[in-house]
């Protein structure tokens, strides 16, 4: 009876977070959308930020709920390797998402006379793709690295994560290397210099803030904190999410969920609520919303 209320209350929890977040930040990318004064490239990098956390979710929390509640937890294993794919590839775009955070704080901050002529449509637009493309390439080879003859069928974990690994045959040593290489090259390029790149512009705009009148320390703080909040809580949070997937399964199921939905659910919950109330602009058009709903 106690495992039956469990998996209810940890169900809708579950549910509800997935309805808020898809709501939370649905709302913020309609907002950027509808006011032509949010269309800047800061704004418009919040609004790619959030519908990535939408997709990231989507490809996780339905299928997670919906295993929970089923007593056979069954995934074909073409829709596993797609799961896969959606997982990391989204996951990985939030690093290069925030790069290209940085890059627009770093311009509008350190070359504010150049900023116009540097953040064109086209430099948004190539930064967007560059940052859905560049994970989705790493990505897909690791997804054809996993299409082996399978000698395993029970996963591990509670989703199609880096468990895949273990479920092909036994391949070479030559193959252990190379996946074991080519690991190792997928997350430097889209995890570790994304980070380098994102401290290094960070530590710049504080030099020259630091440097600078009381009121460019004023606008930097306004614009910068939002994304260095976000920013603070991501190593723990990715290292957390390994841990997660490296854990084996003679954890109870249900804790096994608890861990998993509080590492997958923070910054899809929590970026809309640290943009909506920390941007300026953005919490103006939030505040009219809802005075609106009240009136009427």
């Amino acid at each position: 009876m106690d495992d039956k209320l469990n998996v209810t209350y940890i169900t809708f929890a579950g549910f509800t977070a997935y309805i808020l977040i898809v709501c939370s930040n649905c709302t913020i990318v309609c907002l950027i959308w509808i006011h032509k004064n949010l269309h800047e490239p800061m704004y418009i990098f919040i609004a790619a930020l959030l519908l990535n956390s939408v997709i990231f979710s989507t490809a996780v929390y339905p299928k997670l709920l919906i295993d929970f509640l089923s007593e056979k937890q069954i995934i074909s294993y073409p829709a596993c390797l797609c799961q896969f794919f959606i997982y990391y590839t989204f996951g990985s775009s939030e690093f290069l998402l925030l790069s290209a955070m940085a890059y627009d704080r770093y311009v509008s901050i350190c070359k504010p006379l150049q900023y116009p002529t540097i953040m064109t449509k086209t430099t948004v637009s190539i930064l967007l793709l560059l940052a859905w493309l560049w994970p989705a390439c790493h990505v897909v080879v690791s997804v054809f690295l996993n299409i082996r003859k399978l000698c395993r069928f029970t996963l591990k974990g509670i989703l199609c994560n880096n468990a895949l690994y273990n479920l092909p045959c036994e391949s070479t040593k030559a193959g252990v290397v190379v996946v074991a290489v080519y690991g190792v090259i997928v997350l430097m390029n889209i995890v570790f210099f994304p980070m380098l790149f994102i401290l290094f512009t960070y530590t710049r705009i504080l030099i020259i803030t630091y440097q600078s009148s009381r009121d460019v320390r004023k606008k930097a703080a306004q614009t910068c904190l939002p994304h260095l909040l976000v920013l603070i809580s991501i190593p723990f949070l990715t290292t957390y999410n390994i841990i997660v997937a490296r854990v084996e399964s003679d954890f109870p199921k249900i804790t096994h969920l608890i861990m998993t939905l509080q590492a997958l659910f923070y910054h899809p919950l929590f970026n809309p609520i640290i943009y909506g109330l920390k941007m300026k602009e953005i919490s103006k058009h939030l505040k009219r919303v809802f005075c609106q709903a009240k009136l009427n």
